[in-house]
């Protein structure tokens, strides 16, 4: 796809509209600032009688002594981190008020303020543990479990300010005051008729609340989510459900400006009127382009229809390169306890595939396809390891059976020798499979302070089927296996093992062997602030694959942020690869408007090859740098990131040291989900 401007102008005008915001009031601290009086109460919130009321955290299985309080001082003290023994966590919450009182009197002058910084520290996400996992979480709804659900009350917090863990906080300026008013929160309705798997007069069970409070925490709408529970008062049946969400800030301009001649413009808005939905759009101009001056794209989602849990999703390209009108109606296994998951797709694509060949020639080749995919899954639940109340029904066993079809317009000739992956196919497949998960919450992993969730686990997979492709049906067969787990005192390890490719006449073809592990250290404290070590690899390499099919080494970003070199080189090609990336990464203690600062030093090392030659023969590919990145876990801006590379061997490589300012994605971890069976990808 062409940049209709240049990159240099791209990142200009990118950080001008990040700053843009910043001084419209989109920005927010992160560092957690207890207010000092509680937030307006909405009226979706009880008015709680003065009797007896049993506090709940919810991060442990703990009961709190009772006393009296009012409904908003009970919320505000519900969503306070509490540590493991009953005096501390009372000392807690009074100490909280106390510093917090100390810290705005202190701030209101220079000399002070430093002072306070010097002397205290800030409680980062307001985790007293910093994410460190050793033991394995105890899900916190277990003693409710079979209690009926009464009322459910949501509690909808600003974008800036508060936080889910503790709603005393306010919005320590303008900026965030004006961006909480700027901000549509999520609707009320939208959550309780969308979002939950429960429903009032439900049976209470622990891990459906538990999955529920991950799943919003996934979404793309919210920032952080926490699911309270609390007994009903004079009931020993009933409990009441609270939800407290915080949404992210939603609308995010972009596009670039190269002069009046050459320009974009657009925006995402991943919550479009509190309703959920996402909606992106952009217009791009080139007047000096031969080929089309105009392009423009967009696409239109709605999340979770109803109680279906089913997402509709459209999609327009109309790119240089690239058209294609799609629509997709897909619902995955979200949570474990979920029996039927799906999805149907039409897609219609003209594309100017760019090819690579062999003999390091570079070909245009136009493609026009129809494309059209369903898939069915049903997921039954084992019950094994019946003593571990933590492993009891987590365990499924997974069916599911998939058609997909391709059928070209417009493609070069096709021949048992030549363009074979150009050949119209409808291939049928069928997939069985076991699958465990669960998960622990950390925190300062892929994000930059907001609750994240870790799953362990390991799923099975074994998929077979019937290509009924132009050259001759043929039949396929693959395996997948991965799991993943925290080690104590090493850090969380995950591993991956693909194999699959298809047979005829006797003969595999297109087949592709994979083995990939992902690692992160533990959670290390320094003075500068808090560190982790990142360390992944893959190794894939090709079975009898066609002759223009390939796997490279190029790409962009850096350390765990890209998925080769980080660089781009078209010699960078082979039938096999295996690279390593390492990163290390440093959280500090900076807050820039809002803005966390992490400081990151990585390096990227990569082998390829085709089968006239050994791997381990050909030269040790490497890219060495440092850089740092500023993320704001409110906004739903992408990273941003300043590197400085080194690259000493890259064949045409005239530049070694290279610096890039750059938007990168958040990242997530691997989960162990099955869902539709599909061809094990060769990448």
């Amino acid at each position: 796809m062409k940049k209709v401007y240049p990159a240099s102008y791209r990142s200009v005008v990118h950080l001008f509209w990040v700053w843009l915001l910043v001084i419209a009031g989109c920005s927010a601290e992160v560092l957690a600032q207890p207010g000092l009086q509680p937030p307006k109460v909405e009226q979706n919130l009880p008015e709680l009688p003065p009797p007896t009321i049993y506090q709940i955290d919810t991060l442990r299985n703990q009961v709190i002594r009772p006393m009296s309080v009012d409904s908003l001082a009970l919320i505000n003290s519900l969503t306070t981190i509490r540590e493991n023994s009953l005096p501390d966590s009372v000392l807690q919450q009074r100490d909280s008020v106390f510093y917090s009182r100390l810290k705005t009197r202190m701030y209101k002058h220079r000399l002070t303020r430093q002072f306070y910084d010097a002397v205290f520290q800030d409680v980062y996400n307001s985790r007293g543990r910093m994410g460190e996992v050793s033991q394995l979480e105890v899900n916190p709804f277990k003693v409710f479990e079979g209690k009926i659900i009464g009322d459910i009350y949501i509690r909808r917090l600003g974008v800036f300010g508060q936080t889910v863990y503790d709603t005393l906080r306010k919005p320590a300026n303008w900026f965030e005051r004006t961006g909480n008013r700027l901000h549509f929160n999520t609707r009320e309705h939208v959550i309780r008729n969308s979002y939950l798997l429960f429903r009032q007069g439900d049976a209470l069970e622990p891990n459906v609340l538990r999955d529920n409070e991950r799943l919003l925490r996934t979404t793309s709408i919210f920032h952080d989510a926490r699911i309270l529970v609390l007994p009903r008062p004079g009931s020993k049946q009933f409990v009441d459900v609270y939800v407290i969400t915080q949404d992210v800030w939603s609308l995010l301009p972009n596009g670039g400006f190269g002069g009046f001649n050459n320009f974009s413009v657009g925006f995402d808005q991943v919550n479009f009127r509190g309703l959920g939905h996402h909606l992106f759009a952009q217009v791009a101009y080139a007047a000096n382009d031969p080929r089309q001056k105009l392009e423009y794209q967009a696409r239109y989602t709605v999340p979770f229809i109803g109680k279906t849990f089913m997402t509709a999703e459209a999609t327009m390209l109309y790119l240089r390169d690239l058209k294609q009108a799609s629509v997709r109606l897909y619902r995955p296994f979200l949570t474990p306890d979920m029996k039927y998951a799906g999805a149907i797709e039409l897609n219609h694509t003209q594309i100017n595939n760019r090819l690579v060949t062999r003999n390091d020639s570079i070909l245009l080749v136009p493609l026009s396809y129809n494309y059209s995919d369903i898939w069915i899954g049903r997921s039954f639940r084992l019950f094994y390891k019946q003593n571990d109340t933590d492993e009891k029904g987590r365990s499924r066993l997974v069916i599911a059976l998939r058609n997909t079809s391709y059928t070209y317009n417009t493609r070069p000739n096709v021949t048992a020798d030549t363009n074979q992956i150009y050949q119209d196919s409808h291939t049928t497949l069928f997939s069985v499979g076991f699958s465990r998960r669960k998960y622990v919450r950390d925190v300062l992993i892929y994000g930059f302070g907001r609750t994240e969730d870790v799953p362990i686990g390991e799923s099975i997979a074994a998929i077979v089927g019937v290509d009924n492709a132009e050259l001759g049906q043929r039949m396929y067969t693959g395996f997948n296996f991965s799991q993943g787990k925290y080690v104590r005192h090493f850090g969380y390890l995950y591993g991956l093992l693909s194999l699959g490719g298809y047979v005829r006449n006797n003969r595999i073809e297109q087949g592709v062997l994979s083995l990939e592990s992902n690692y992160f250290s533990q959670l290390m404290k320094t003075k500068w602030g808090n560190m982790r070590h990142f360390f992944n690899t893959r190794f894939t390499t090709g079975i009898n694959r066609f002759a223009n099919e390939y796997v490279t080494l190029s790409s962009n970003g850096s350390g765990i942020n890209t998925d080769g070199i980080g660089i781009t080189s078209d010699a960078l090609i082979g039938t096999k690869r295996w690279f390593i990336n390492y990163e290390n990464v440093l959280f500090s203690k900076l807050n820039l408007i809002g803005f966390r600062v992490a400081f990151i030093t990585f390096a990227n090392l990569g082998l390829a090859s085709f089968p006239d030659r050994p791997l381990l023969s050909g030269p040790l590919y490497q890219g060495y740098g440092i850089g740092f990145r500023l993320r704001n876990e409110n906004l739903t801006f992408n990273s941003f990131q300043i590197r400085l590379a080194y690259y000493p061997n890259i064949p045409g490589n005239t530049i070694p040291f290279r610096q890039a300012f750059e938007g990168i994605s958040t990242l997530r971890l691997r989960d162990f989900d099955l869902s539709a069976p599909q061809i094990i990808p060769y990448r």
